[in-house]
């Protein structure tokens, strides 16, 4: 359709994406597996990073240079004066559609510090910050009259070729409601679907929606992926759970102790500093706790009041009182499809926005409080350059043969022999990435793991699902998420076995140093070989 823009993935990052568009006077239709309201979103609690000074002395310079700094010379450093430079805006553009940020006394937007940073730049909204962003941008998607198309999963892309290029035509996806495969036609389609942390299972403080089905889509459309070997785990995920304890607690004074209850690190250094921090005192036998009970029962109620609940709920500690069990678990994929400065990829087209994207600004470690901001300066980035495109834009009629072959792959798959259980096999496969390809990493391991993703791919045929109906059939699109998961698994391991080195998320025991041979993002396409570009 003409003039018409896609978005699959209805988030923060899809969300912004599709009020940008509108905006600019495209016809926006949002796709999404779930429902706006449940997206990975609502979990980012702890703030978005804008250099305001509203509480203390602030400046977008050293905004730039924490996020510089914390992406280890992967980072592109115009994008990143970009992003930076764009966060005042943001944030009063957010402030003015109704997200009701805590306040300081004064009624500025309150503010707290997080790892990494050399101020209090995280602006907050208790500890809710994400979900309250995500629910105020869902209406005002409502009140723009924008289209949802909820419960579909994305499939394939549509694509058209010439001798030159590919070019986007629309979206293939499972009406998960009804059992139909559906064509969505248009020449400007927005991916903004989110990372793939699932595939570390349990050792996730992901949704099980973060299966990587729009990179992996891309991917089999001929779209590059960048520095899929960078996974951020966060220090401070609940032992039994792996729920997410905000770096807020710890921005606010929160310790870590170890079971001594000694303080071993700087709770405030970057990320992946802290978390291998914690590692270490796990391989030496020792429970690691986060401490916040010197915070007061005021203060905890009234700013950390989330972080509370969830405690008691999956831990069974009141922290209050108590200290709080945690765990490094992963947490955010800084790797992505490979995007320029106007969120397009390599087929015309097709953009990509948030974790699903690598826009080049969090490098080899995301700076804690940037992935809410990226997602709203790019969202908009991302709307705008998709809504001009589908101005200018001529639509392929679709001569695709894609929803036939789809309609036969489903009852294919439901006539697999299911003699191997795939939900007990993706268990599997997250324990061996959390042991081999998680905090610290070796090339025999790494290997190893490469051959079992393999013969878990060479056996998938065998796997299938028993619930043979046609209708809300959760356990067919479990399987095509886990199909994803498993295609993207050999990916990362190729990228972390090619980068002979560390740098920041990526720690190889085998390799700890960095080497300037590469000092460049890592890339991959359907060819399988893994190359670097700066």
């Amino acid at each position: 359709m003409k003039n018409s823009v896609i978005v699959v993935g209805a988030g923060g990052a899809g969300l912004v994406a599709a009020l940008s568009a509108n905006e600019h006077g495209a016809k926006v239709t949002v796709i999404t597996k779930e429902y706006p309201t449940r997206s990975q979103t609502c979990m980012a609690q702890g703030g978005i990073n804008a250099a305001l000074g509203n509480a203390g002395e602030d400046s977008v310079n050293a905004h730039i240079q924490n996020t510089l700094k914390s992406a280890h010379g992967l980072a592109k450093e115009s994008t990143v004066e970009f992003l930076c430079q764009s966060a005042p805006e943001a944030l009063a553009w957010l402030d003015g559609i109704g997200v009701p940020f805590s306040r300081t006394k004064e009624g500025k937007i309150a503010q707290r510090k997080l790892g990494g940073a050399s101020a209090a730049r995280a602006c907050y909204a208790q500890d809710y910050t994400g979900l309250k962003i995500l629910h105020t941008l869902y209406d005002r998607c409502v009140a723009a009259g924008i289209e949802f198309l909820n419960e579909r999963h994305l499939l394939d892309l549509l694509t058209h070729s010439d001798t030159n290029k590919t070019y986007v035509s629309g979206v293939l996806v499972l009406n998960k409601r009804s059992g139909e495969v559906e064509v969505h036609e248009s020449s400007s389609v927005i991916l903004a679907t989110g990372g793939y942390g699932r595939v570390f299972h349990t050792h996730s403080t992901n949704s099980v929606a973060s299966s990587g089905d729009g990179m992996a889509a891309a991917f089999r459309a001929g779209a590059v992926l960048s520095d899929l070997e960078f996974i951020q785990f966060h220090p401070t995920a609940m032992k039994n759970s792996s729920i997410l304890i905000s770096e807020s607690a710890r921005g606010a004074g929160g310790h870590l102790l170890n079971s001594k209850g000694e303080r071993f690190t700087n709770e405030l250094a970057p990320r992946d500093e802290v978390a291998r921090a914690i590692h270490e005192e796990m391989l030496r036998g020792e429970n690691v706790f986060l401490d916040i009970r010197h915070l007061g029962k005021e203060f905890i109620e009234h700013e950390l009041p989330q972080e509370a609940k969830l405690a008691k709920l999956y831990e069974g500690v009141d922290p209050i009182y108590e200290l709080i069990p945690i765990k490094p678990s992963a947490h955010y994929t800084m790797g992505g499809i490979l995007v320029d400065t106007n969120a397009q990829t390599n087929i015309t087209g097709l953009f990509a926005v948030g974790e699903c994207a690598n826009q080049r600004v969090h490098g080899a470690n995301r700076l804690g409080g940037n992935s809410l901001l990226e997602l709203v300066v790019f969202g908009k980035k991302a709307g705008e350059s998709a809504a001009y495109h589908a101005k200018e834009a001529i639509q392929f009629a679709n001569s695709s043969n894609q929803k036939e072959f789809w309609e036969a792959k489903i009852k294919e798959i439901k006539n697999y022999t299911n003699e191997i259980n795939f939900y007990q096999t993706h268990e599997e496969l997250g324990e061996i990435f959390y042991k081999s390809v998680g905090i610290l990493r070796e090339v025999n391991s790494m290997q190893e793991a490469v051959a079992k993703v393999k013969e878990m791919q060479s056996r998938l045929s065998k796997m299938g699902v028993s619930d043979k109906a046609k209708e809300y059939n959760t356990n067919l699109t479990e399987f095509l998420e886990f199909a994803n998961m498993l295609e993207l698994s050999e990916l990362i391991l190729l990228c972390a076995l090619e980068r002979k080195e560390s740098r920041g998320a990526h720690f190889r025991v085998d390799a700890p140093q960095s080497e300037a041979r590469f000092e460049a993002n890592s890339l991959i396409s359907k060819d399988g070989a893994v190359r670097y570009e700066n």
